[in-house]
C-alpha cells in the first residue's frame, strides 16, 4: 500500500491551515473594524437626525410665536413630526446594511477558506490512494503496480523496456552506461506519466531505452532495496545464503522488480564482449539507481522528468495535484552514516558497497533468486 503523506506534505499542508487562519483572523479583524466605523456612522447619522430635529423644533418653536390659526400648526406639528421620525428610520436602516454586508463579508472569508481546506485534503487523500493523477515517474513502486492492473508484479514501463533491449539492444556499446538523448527521454516520461502501459515507439535508440529505465528507476520515492533493509543488505554482498533470507524481507514488487532487473542485468552482462559493460561495469552504473541511502538520492536524472509540461491524459478523469509529485514525496534526510562511503573530491561520494551488493546480484542471481520464478527470455 502507498506510505503515509511524508513530513514535506503535513509541512505544506500545515502552512497552509496556518495562514488559513491568519486569513480568518485578518477578516475578523477587518470586519471588526468596518463594523466599528459603521456604529461610527450610524452615531454620526443619529447626531444629524438629532441636530435635524431640534432645527425642527427651533423653526417649529419660532412659529408658535407668531400669530397663526389652530390648524396651521398642527399640521406643522404633525410635519415636523414625521419628518424627524424619517430621518431617525433611514439611519438605523443604513446602520443595519452596512453591519449585513460586514458580516457577509466574513462569512464569504470562511466559506472560501474551508472550501480550500477540503480540496488540499482531497487531494492529499486521493494522493495517497494513489489516483491523483496517471503518473509514474516519481510515484511509489506499490501504487503503480496497484493501478496499471498488469498480470506482473512488476512497472510495466520496466518490462517494455527490457522487452525491447532484450529483442535489439544487449550488443550496444556502453548500455547502461552512456546518457541518452534528454529531448527523447523527456518524451518517453511524458508519454508513460499519461498512459503507464503504453508501447515503446519503434525505432529507439537503446541507449535511450536503457536510459529510460534508469531514470524510472531513480524517481522512486524509495530504492528497490528500501532504506530500511539497506545495511543489512549491505552486509550480506559475500554470502549468498543470508543475501537470500534478508532480500526475502522486501515488499513482493521490490522482490520481484529487484530480481527481474538484475536478470536483465545478468543478460547484458553475458554480451560483455561487444556491448563492454561486464558485472562490474553495470553494477557500477546501476547501483546509484537500485540501493542508496536517503541522503543519497540520485538527483542527477530529475532534470529528465521535473517539470515536465505534459498534456491531459485522454483516459485521466482525475486531475493531477498542483503539487510536484517528486517533491511531496520526498523523504526527510536523516544523519548519514557514511562508513562505506569515500569522498571523491567534490562530487557525490561512490557508494561502494552498494555496487558490491548489485555486483553480487547480477553474477549470483540465479543462485540468490531461485524461487522467485525466475525471469526467462526466449
Amino acid at each position: 500500500m502507498p506510505s503515509a503523506v511524508s513530513p514535506q506534505w503535513q509541512e505544506k499542508a500545515t502552512g497552509f491551515f496556518s495562514s488559513s487562519g491568519v486569513k480568518l483572523k485578518e477578516a475578523g479583524q477587518s470586519a471588526g473594524t468596518f463594523v466599528g466605523e459603521v456604529a461610527k456612522d450610524a452615531k454620526g447619522n443619529v447626531a444629524d437626525a438629532a441636530e435635524k430635529v431640534g432645527s425642527a423644533v427651533k423653526s417649529r418653536w419660532a412659529i408658535f410665536r407668531e400669530p397663526s390659526t389652530r390648524q396651521a400648526m398642527q399640521e406643522r406639528l404633525i410635519t415636523a413630526a414625521a419628518t424627524t421620525g424619517m430621518f431617525f428610520r433611514k439611519g438605523i436602516s443604513e446602520t443595519k446594511d452596512k453591519v449585513t454586508v460586514g458580516k457577509t463579508k466574513v462569512e464569504e472569508v470562511a466559506k472560501k477558506t474551508a472550501q480550500k481546506s477540503k480540496t488540499i485534503l482531497t487531494d492529499i487523500e486521493r494522493w495517497q490512494k494513489g489516483v491523483a493523477s496517471t503518473d509514474v515517474f516519481g510515484v511509489p513502486i506499490e501504487v503503480t503496480v496497484q493501478r496499471q492492473e498488469f498480470n506482473k508484479l512488476i512497472p510495466h514501463i520496466l518490462v517494455k523496456c527490457a522487452d525491447y533491449l532484450i529483442l535489439s539492444g544487449l550488443n550496444s556499446v556502453d548500455l547502461f552506461k552512456a546518457e541518452g538523448d534528454k529531448k527523447v527521454i523527456q518524451q518517453l516520461v511524458s508519454l508513460y506519466n499519461q498512459d503507464s502501459i503504453a508501447s515503446l515507439p519503434e525505432g529507439l535508440n537503446p541507449i535511450d531505452v536503457a536510459f529510460l529505465a534508469k531514470c524510472y528507476l531513480a524517481s522512486l520515492p524509495e530504492p528497490l532495496t528500501t532504506f530500511e533493509l539497506y545495511d543489512e543488505i549491505k552486509g550480506a554482498r559475500s554470502s549468498i545464503h543470508v543475501m537470500k533470507n534478508i532480500l526475502k524481507k522486501l515488499p513482493a514488487v521490490n522482490y520481484m522488480t529487484l530480481e527481474f532487473i538484475t536478470a536483465l542485468l545478468l543478460r547484458v552482462s553475458q554480451k560483455s564482449l561487444l556491448n563492454k559493460m561486464d558485472a562490474r561495469a553495470i553494477a557500477t552504473e546501476m547501483a546509484p539507481v537500485i540501493m542508496w541511502q536517503k541522503e543519497r538520492k540520485p538527483e542527477t536524472y530529475r532534470s529528465y522528468w521535473n517539470n515536465l509540461s505534459r498534456s491531459p491524459s485522454k483516459k485521466n478523469t482525475d486531475p493531477a495535484p498542483t503539487y510536484s509529485a517528486w517533491d511531496m514525496l520526498s523523504e526527510e534526510s536523516e544523519d548519514m552514516d557514511a562508513s562505506s562511503l569515500i569522498p571523491l573530491d567534490d562530487v557525490m561520494p561512490t557508494d561502494f558497497s552498494a555496487i558490491d551488493v548489485v555486483q553480487s546480484l547480477i553474477e549470483q542471481h540465479n543462485a540468490i533468486f531461485t524461487d522467485a520464478n525466475e525471469t526467462v527470455w526466449r
